[in-house]
């Protein structure tokens, strides 16, 4: 009891300090750090910039289909079809025997593709857990497959330098002690608390049996039942956080005690990145009120899990190449989900999505890892801008017809050095254009005109500081 007193009197000293003039009221559970997480753990997160989430388990046996008729909704909610008997699901798992499985083949086209970390569902609403949990029989090993999947993620996937996240449902349709609604009859009760001990079980017999994940990402917390439990969320969460110091987790876990979600009462973010971007992306980086972020993107318009057909618009990779530029110039990570078969295997759609995107990263990955929005440069229309120390970025996908990219250089910052195409590292031709009537400096670079320069392409820009000095640029040419 005195540590968590202490917890959270060093919260609300974080809160005075940080946010001095600001009013706030007091929360006994909004956040517990205000602003940004700036540990060796956080800044790893945020360095990562693009991600793999994969979504698996028995709902990739139907693949969004029963007697030849294919469910409306995402593939992995199919359990929740009215013509799907839920006796009939609850049964699938007897059938779950992905003989194709390989995590360490999954793993090497993750890294292949230029992924940082990795976001692996251990059970999503249907309950069904891919790791052999001792608090439901439910669960992998009673299947004919019986080995914990998920131990051969974790396994895998650090062996290869990526980072593992794994993703639980506290939503759980199996467990019998869920409900969407407060229960407030006697016997609904009952059931509640059981199901919150189980949740709680679950979550820390995971970080006992994988303790080299890196963080937790929440799903099915959405219910007014879930929401109307901020003292025991909090305390879960802080208990996690004890057990696994320097684990990171999303702003949708729980709720401050007056029913906000991702952002408590007095607009400060729950958790350590805002999650409320999922197949959706900011305008502009001032909706991002100076959270760190990121973007989880279907390939499909809507459907994580396993469809055996897809029945929407399917991105290409260069859309989703764009949208990785796009998230990073805002300081975000971009992470594409893929929904394996039932026997285990990557739809070969997915595969030649994430070889296109590895060829991209192959070449222009130092524009996406460890690096930040552009600093006092104006975004112009061909594309995105990211920035890592003295280097600046331009992710072109709009080439200018006659070939020039012009850019915008704020009063007293940067003029451009050495400008170079990042894929072949041919300097590129800069002109001093002068002062705009913001008093902007203006230049132009010319890139070369053959086939080679198409989008998306990268031109990497040195920048020399231009403070108080006007020949900086001369000076930057010889």
């Amino acid at each position: 009891m005195a540590l968590l007193l202490a917890m959270q009197l060093n919260a609300q000293i974080h809160n005075v300090e940080n946010f001095k003039g600001r009013i706030t009221i007091p929360l006994k559970h909004g956040s517990d750090h205000p602003g940004k997480r700036t540990d060796e753990a956080m800044n790893r997160w945020r360095s990562h910039g693009l991600g793999q989430f994969i979504h698996w388990g028995v709902y990739a046996i139907p693949g969004g289909e029963r007697n030849g008729k294919t469910y409306g909704g995402a593939a992995e909610w199919i359990r929740a079809w009215s013509e799907y008997p839920k006796t009939e699901y609850d049964n699938l798992y007897k059938q779950f025997n992905p003989i194709d499985f390989d995590a360490r083949k999954w793993a090497r086209q993750a890294k292949e593709m230029g992924a940082g970390y990795v976001i692996f569902t251990t059970k999503h609403h249907d309950g069904f857990c891919l790791w052999p949990s001792k608090y439901t029989d439910y669960t992998i090993a009673n299947t004919p497959y019986k080995k914990d999947i998920v131990k051969q993620v974790v396994d895998a996937y650090t062996a290869e330098g990526i980072d593992v996240h794994l993703y639980f449902s506290v939503m759980d349709w199996a467990q019998g002690g869920w409900s969407y609604e407060t229960p407030t009859d006697s016997v609904g009760k009952v059931k509640w608390e059981t199901f919150k001990q189980f949740t709680r079980n679950q979550l820390l017999e995971l970080l006992d049996n994988y303790p080299n994940i890196k963080g937790l990402w929440f799903d099915g917390t959405w219910d007014d039942s879930w929401v109307n439990e901020p003292g025991f969320a909090h305390s879960l969460e802080r208990e996690i956080r004890a057990k696994s110091p320097g684990i990171i987790i999303g702003s949708r876990f729980r709720a401050d005690e007056l029913g906000n979600r991702q952002c408590d009462e007095n607009g400060d973010l729950i958790g350590d990145y805002d999650q409320t971007w999922e197949r959706d992306l900011p305008v502009s980086v001032e909706q991002l009120h100076g959270n760190d972020w990121d973007c989880c993107m279907t390939i499909p318009e809507n459907g994580w899990g396993y469809a055996k057909k897809w029945t929407s618009y399917v991105k290409t990779p260069y859309e989703l190449i764009s949208m990785l530029s796009e998230c990073n110039s805002m300081g975000g990570n971009l992470v594409i989900n893929f929904g394996p078969d039932s026997k285990g295997n990557i739809r070969p759609e997915e595969t030649h999505i994430a070889s296109e995107i590895g060829k991209w990263m192959a070449i222009n990955g130092d524009a996406i890892r460890s690096t930040k929005p552009a600093d006092g440069i104006r975004k112009q229309g061909w594309g995105f801008m990211t920035q890592k120390e003295n280097k600046l970025f331009l992710h072109v996908y709009n080439k200018p017809i006659n070939n020039i990219l012009r850019l915008e250089f704020g009063r007293k910052t940067y003029v451009p050095g050495k400008v170079v195409l990042l894929k072949d590292g041919r300097k590129l031709k800069v002109e001093d254009v002068g002062r705009n009537k913001r008093n902007c400096r203006l230049f132009n670079f010319y890139l070369p005109n053959d086939a080679d320069v198409s989008g998306p392409f990268v031109v990497e820009v040195e920048l020399i500081d231009n403070t108080g000095d006007k020949d900086a640029y001369q000076q930057a040419k010889v």
